[in-house]
Order: structure tokens, then C-alpha cells, then sequence
């Protein structure tokens, strides 16, 4: 189908804006535009309380936002890992779309602010990911969480951080995941390798900016990391059930796309839907894109579904 009208509407208030291209704004300029509109996602669900506090990983002591719903619990879990190309954006960006999803799934939600490229590349920003798991299972009975029923989420680079996450649990069994709630994540460079690759310019983030920010984020070396890489993975047997989706018109969506093939052809239960019309960070555009907010029904049906709920 064509891009959808409100997509389309906030492409060309992004072109009119006229900033650089990401890759040429640098680290700097590109986080400070991150900042620009907090309230992107929409409205904040006020039923759900929003804390701000703190885990200490290895590495640094790690700002979090917790999401918990009305109720007595024991809830769901979620540990949710942001957008933003391992290089920008932060946990208060996501307060309307978790807000919302904490309500949906009877989930507490943990957002984690990693530590962030190319100050700090691969590993560091899985290492954060993953130990925040760790610290949400060994806190589970503080935080009023059925430690059975904890599934890590991210978009874009955060689906690439869920999706390594989830392969490391399976391959230490040191953590147990439910589920992996991947949103148009990014999970192999070579998808953006190709000089023709589909909706390579013109969508938002485009082929130029996201390999710019894979350079930020890994090394060559790393390409056959598959905690940097999860394409890179040797087997996809054994990994927990996915929902996942893609959008129509975004660089990103043969990566997606490939992955869920992979997860498939192993035998994992995979809940999918490609976006029509939509492009990429849909997710986050609810203020301006009424299906940024939409989605999070079908996002909520099939990870209910999946926990039983």
C-alpha cells in the first residue's frame, strides 16, 4: 500500500526542519536533537506509576525507569531496551508507549538508559542490557514480579539488544526469558551493505544513517559476534517465543524480516505482522501517527497470549 498520510505529514515536517543528516551531525548535535520533543510518544497513562532510579552494572551505575501498573500482583515482567542507533535517545522518551504497555500486559517494565556509543561500543551496552536482566531476576520479589514470566523488548537497536539478551540467556542458562518483544529491530549490518537495499533513502532512517550507526556501535571484528550481531547466531533452537513486527517502508525491514525466517525455521513460536504504510519508529510517533499508539494493542494481545494471561 501507499506510505500512510500521517507518516508521510511527519516526513515532510521533519524535512522542512532541515537538519543534518545524522551522520553528518555527529554524536553530539544527534543526541541533542533527541531531546527536542519528549512527549513524541503521545499521552502518559495515568494509572501507572513512573519511577526513576538506578542499577549499578560492572561497568556503571545505569539510570532506569520503572512502569507498575494498579494492582496487588504479582505482575509480568519486561525489561525493555530503548531505540536510537546504541548512539542517542534515552529512557523518558518511552514513558507514554511503556506507561501504556505496563497497563496492557499487567507488566512491570523496566527501561534501561545503557551506556551509549562510540564512547562506549560493543560490549558494553549488551553487558548493561543484559546484567539489568539479572538485576531485575534477583530483585523480581522487591520489584513484585513473577520471576516465570519476565521477557525482554526493544526497539530498532533495542530489538537488536533484546534479541542478544535472549540469545545469551539461552546459551549461559543462567536467566530464564518468557518472551522477546522485538520491534523492527536492527540485527545484521550486511542488510544495509547493498547499494540496493529497499527504502534505502527517503523514510526517516535511511541506509546512509544506519550504517553510520553500526560503525558507532561495532567493530569488523564483531560481525560474527552474535551478541553484537544476532544474525551472526550459529543456531536460533531454543530461544523464547517472539512478537515482532516490521514496517512497509522502512530500511530495516529485510533484517527483520530474515530474522523471523530464522526464528521460524527453528522452531520458535513467532507472532509477526508487517506494518503497511508505516516507517521506521512508528512505535514511538504516537503524538503524530495514530497508529504509533494502535499497535500497542496487538503488541499487548500477543504477549498476554503468550504468558497466559
Amino acid at each position: 500500500m501507499p506510505i500512510h498520510p500521517q507518516a508521510e505529514a511527519l516526513l515532510a515536517r521533519g524535512a522542512a526542519a532541515g537538519l543534518p543528516h545524522i551522520a553528518d551531525q555527529g554524536v553530539f548535535l544527534a543526541r541533542t536533537y533527541s531531546h527536542a520533543e519528549p512527549d513524541l510518544g503521545g499521552e502518559l497513562n495515568p494509572r501507572v506509576e513512573i519511577e526513576h532510579r538506578y542499577f549499578t552494572s560492572k561497568s556503571a551505575d545505569i539510570p532506569i525507569h520503572i512502569y507498575t501498573p494498579k494492582g496487588e500482583g504479582p505482575f509480568n515482567g519486561l525489561v525493555y531496551f530503548h531505540g536510537g542507533g546504541w548512539v542517542i535517545n534515552y529512557v523518558g522518551k518511552y514513558d507514554a508507549q511503556l506507561s501504556d504497555m505496563a497497563e496492557k500486559t499487567n507488566s512491570v517494565i523496566i527501561s534501561i538508559n545503557y551506556q551509549k556509543s562510540p564512547e562506549h561500543k560493543f560490549p558494553t551496552p549488551f553487558n548493561d542490557c543484559y546484567e539489568a536482566v539479572e538485576w531485575v531476576v534477583a530483585n523480581a520479589k522487591e520489584l513484585n514480579i513473577n520471576v516465570e514470566k519476565i521477557g525482554v523488548g526493544g526497539d530498532s537497536a533495542g530489538g537488536n539488544l533484546a534479541s542478544a539478551v535472549a540469545l545469551a540467556a539461552r546459551d549461559r542458562a543462567t536467566i530464564k526469558i518468557a518472551y522477546q518483544w522485538l520491534v523492527y529491530p536492527c540485527n545484521g549490518p550486511e542488510f544495509v551493505d547493498s547499494p540496493d537495499i529497499p527504502n534505502a533513502v527517503g523514510y526517516g532512517l535511511d541506509q546512509r544513517g544506519m550504517k553510520w550507526l553500526w560503525d558507532q556501535y561495532i567493530d569488523p571484528s564483531d560481525r560474527s559476534n552474535p551478541y553484537a550481531v544476532p544474525h551472526a547466531a550459529q543456531s536460533f533452537v531454543g530461544l523464547p517465543p517472539a512478537v515482532m513486527i516490521t514496517a512497509e517502508f522502512d530500511v530495516l525491514r529485510a533484517d527483520g524480516i530474515a530474522y523471523r525466517d530464522k526464528l521460524v525455521a527453528a522452531g520458535v513460536p513467532v507472532a509477526y505482522k508487517d506494518c503497511p504504510g508505516m516507517i521506521h519508529g512508528f512505535f514511538n510517533y504516537g503524538k503524530y501517527i495514530d497508529e504509533g499508539i494502535n499497535i500497542r494493542d496487538y503488541f499487548a494481545d500477543e504477549i498476554n497470549r503468550i504468558l497466559g494471561a
